[in-house]
């Protein structure tokens, strides 16, 4: 008995010695180190966390916005055909949050007018341009549904590092330095007006950093008979590509043999034989699998915020930070098919900079030809659920 007794009590202390040794090891988890009983490294931090948000520095906070502080207007009306310059800056600095929301994608309760009434088609036909540096061509042109990731004339919430869909608004998280910056938007709709509302967040610079590219977004859009090249982004120069948005629709339902494409990237090379990089699929470059087998999802650095396979229609985005893809001279970056594969429509978007201004690759099409899909899907996005 007194030696089951003791058994008991060593087995207990042990217990009771393991957890307070847990519950230790958890504990210097929990609670930042002030202070180390062994030297640092120098230059290295004594607070955990992110060095960005904790260190104090000088800049000189700033932003754009459609606000007008004389009439107390928020909002830049554009009617149909109209377009408006909403940045003019001739001063150096760097764009750090852009943020928009516009009407004509959903009713307007407020607004029963005709001319307020919704087409969701207004996010394909309200255009977005920025021309760098006193340049007399845009380095970004490009819908606004788009720009913010979604091309299929639908607005759908999505939450990533860099774009995103937020409960009626959209932004943009890419710096964007400038020499000189000028913004317009234009509404090509032939009946509904719009109210934008913008605000896009600066810092104020007297010079740029060293190596500041210039951010670029182009456009592009048709129909692909199934197994020709799907360009994404053609291009020379020096720079470094940083993403896509892709969306893509079938005429056929339930087909999304389309995603069967890989990645082909040719980087400081014309030699179409000798990809730099090449992939296994187009779902697999998005990082997903088997059709994106789970379907939608949003992570921060890729995702599918539109997968409708009965409609044969998928919208998706990758954003390359630590593997961004760099290149000294040239980049060709396009899908290839090499299975039977049927008709399909698309319109991408890529995102990249170089190290000056450039025009961009691909041209904007005419207004009468930028909704260019088989259907679009009825969504309905009252302002109260």
């Amino acid at each position: 008995m007194k030696n089951n007794q003791k058994m008991n009590k060593q087995q207990l202390l042990t217990r009771r010695q393991a957890l307070t040794t847990v519950a230790s090891v958890a504990g210097m988890a929990a609670i930042p180190q002030l202070a180390t009983a062994h030297p640092l490294e120098e230059g290295t931090p004594t607070v955990p966390g992110n060095e960005l948000l904790y260190n104090i520095r000088q800049a000189k906070c700033r932003q754009f916005t459609t606000f007008d502080l004389g009439t107390k207007v928020k909002a830049i009306i554009l009617k149909a055909g109209e377009k408006a310059t909403l940045i003019n800056h001739d001063q150096p600095g760097i764009i750090t949050r852009l943020w928009f929301t516009f009407s004509g994608w959903f009713w307007t309760h407020w607004d029963v007018r005709e001319e307020a009434w919704p087409d969701q088609t207004m996010l394909k036909k309200l255009i977005l341009r920025i021309y760098w540096d006193g340049n007399d061509f845009p380095s970004v042109e490009v819908p606004m549904g788009d720009f913010f990731g979604i091309g299929l004339c639908e607005y759908k919430p999505y939450l990533s590092k860099y774009l995103g869909m937020s409960s009626g608004g959209f932004y943009a998280y890419f710096p964007m330095p400038f020499e000189k910056i000028r913004m317009e938007i234009e509404n090509t709709h032939d009946q509904v007006e719009t109210s934008v509302f913008m605000n896009a967040n600066y810092e104020a610079l007297d010079t740029l950093p060293p190596n500041a590219g210039r951010f670029h977004c182009a456009y592009h859009s048709g129909t692909n008979p199934g197994q020709e090249p799907l360009s994404i982004l053609k291009t020379t120069g020096k720079g470094n590509f940083v993403g896509c948005c892709l969306s893509l629709q079938s005429h056929l339902p339930n087909y999304l043999g389309f995603l069967e494409a890989p990645e082909y990237v040719y980087i400081d090379t014309d030699n179409e034989k000798a990809p730099t990089l090449v992939g296994t699929g187009m779902e697999d470059y998005f990082n997903g699998g088997w059709y994106f087998r789970d379907g939608e999802f949003a992570a921060p650095y890729h995702g599918v915020p539109i997968k409708d396979p009965l409609r044969s229609m998928v919208a998706m985005y990758r954003f390359h930070e630590a593997d961004r893809i760099c290149f000294e001279k040239s980049l060709d970056f396009k899908f290839i098919n090499h299975r039977p594969a049927r008709e399909f429509k698309f319109s991408s978007t890529a995102y990249w900079y170089q190290d000056r201004a450039i025009k961009l690759p691909y041209q904007l099409p005419e207004k009468d030809e930028l909704v260019d899909w088989y259907y679009i899907r009825n969504t309905d996005h009252q302002a109260i659920p």
